[in-house]
């Protein structure tokens, strides 16, 4: 089975760059299930238009907030 992220250029788009933006923090699964997550609650919420600035903004604040509480920890 093709990862929907493959399918969907918005996806395929986001999980790119911000695997890229998160080297080394995060592995590629975490932000490519939390970018999904964000595509599926913003799925209808929003003008198609800005989609990807929105699935972009959502699931980096996500990611910024999955990294914090590991951050005090150290």
């Amino acid at each position: 089975m093709v990862n929907r992220h493959q399918q969907d250029p918005y996806l395929r788009q986001a999980v790119d760059e911000l695997t890229a933006e998160y080297r080394g923090r995060l592995p590629r699964s975490v932000v490519a299930r939390t970018v999904l997550g964000a595509r599926q609650d913003l799925e209808g919420q929003i003008q198609p238009e800005a989609l990807a600035e929105m699935l972009h903004r959502l699931a980096r604040y996500r990611l910024d907030a999955t990294i914090l509480p590991l951050v005090g920890t150290c």
